[in-house]
């Protein structure tokens, strides 16, 4: 099969600006991994008009996807875990071409999983896990216990993502399979949730009662980065300034729940300053050191 998609990457590979070509096959009759493609070829390049071009070839009955990725996007993924096969491919594809063994230094970054990374990665799927709990939460207070559970279950996903992350390991796909041996307290909860035999609003109250005591203990070490960057100058930050700063883009949507959460355990004082309306003060915040 390599051999059949050579002029597709042979081309990209002579171009000065791509470091590095992967395959990755489909080794079952439904593999998740490839989107049931019989082939992936993953190019990662310099720099790229779109971050993320994709096209899709068919070949002697047989289809295959190239993924041509920016640097730049490629560490935005990493950070984030936007797109989870990511990791998968990188680690497990075949490397068939790498220029000055940038994919081989990649490759060693996720098995090292440096500290400044992890606790950037911990930091965003904590933000996930507060906003989704939150939702989960306000939604069990109401009643509405369908759409809680949505949310719940979605809270334990992160809570499980980020127990791993915690542990010096990337997320994989099948991520309740390594939760279950690294914290199988976790694992627990979520089995019950799933099949536990009270109603499901008993469930419900016991996930979120052990939610709270678990996003209380991880708080402090959680929000480590966030608060590194806030303590990078000396005046207060207004929510805009922590949006636009190009070390939280990440957090993106889930930055506002995060930030009320740290406030409320102590982690983020508040400042007010005067408007030109009366009573009306424009909130800024600092991390507590």
């Amino acid at each position: 099969m390599e051999n059949l998609l050579r002029p597709i990457y042979q081309e990209r590979a002579s171009h000065p600006g791509t470091l590095g070509v992967l395959v990755i096959e489909k080794t079952k009759p439904f593999h998740p991994l490839t989107d049931n493609f019989d082939v992936v070829l993953l190019i990662i390049v310099q720099d790229n008009e779109k971050p993320w071009f994709v096209k899709h070839y068919d070949f002697e009955g047989k289809k295959a996807a190239m993924h041509v990725v920016s640097e730049e996007q490629v560490n935005e993924w990493l950070i984030s875990g936007s797109h989870r096969r990511l990791v998968a491919w990188l680690v497990n594809g075949k490397i068939i071409f790498d220029r000055n063994e940038y994919i081989a230094g990649v490759k060693e970054r996720i098995r090292d999983f440096p500290y400044e990374e992890r606790t950037r990665k911990i930091g965003v799927e904590f933000a996930r896990l507060i906003r989704r709990y939150t939702e989960g939460k306000e939604l069990f207070a109401s009643r509405q216990y369908m759409d809680a559970y949505n949310f719940i279950l979605h809270a334990l996903h992160h809570l499980a993502r980020l127990s791993v992350i915690e542990h010096g390991f990337h997320p994989e796909i099948t991520v309740w399979n390594q939760v279950k041996h690294i914290e199988p307290e976790i694992f627990k909860l979520y089995t019950e949730l799933l099949s536990g035999e009270d109603p499901l609003d008993k469930r419900l109250e016991l996930l979120l009662l052990a939610n709270d005591f678990s996003l209380s203990s991880k708080s402090k070490n959680a929000t480590v980065h966030i608060r590194k960057v806030m303590n990078e100058r000396s005046n207060a930050w207004t929510y805009q300034e922590l949006m636009e700063e190009e070390q939280l883009k990440e957090y993106g949507i889930d930055l506002g729940a995060l930030l009320e959460y740290m406030i409320e355990k102590g982690l983020v004082e508040v400042h007010r300053s005067e408007t030109k309306g009366s009573g009306i003060f424009i909130r800024e915040y600092s991390a507590i050191k």
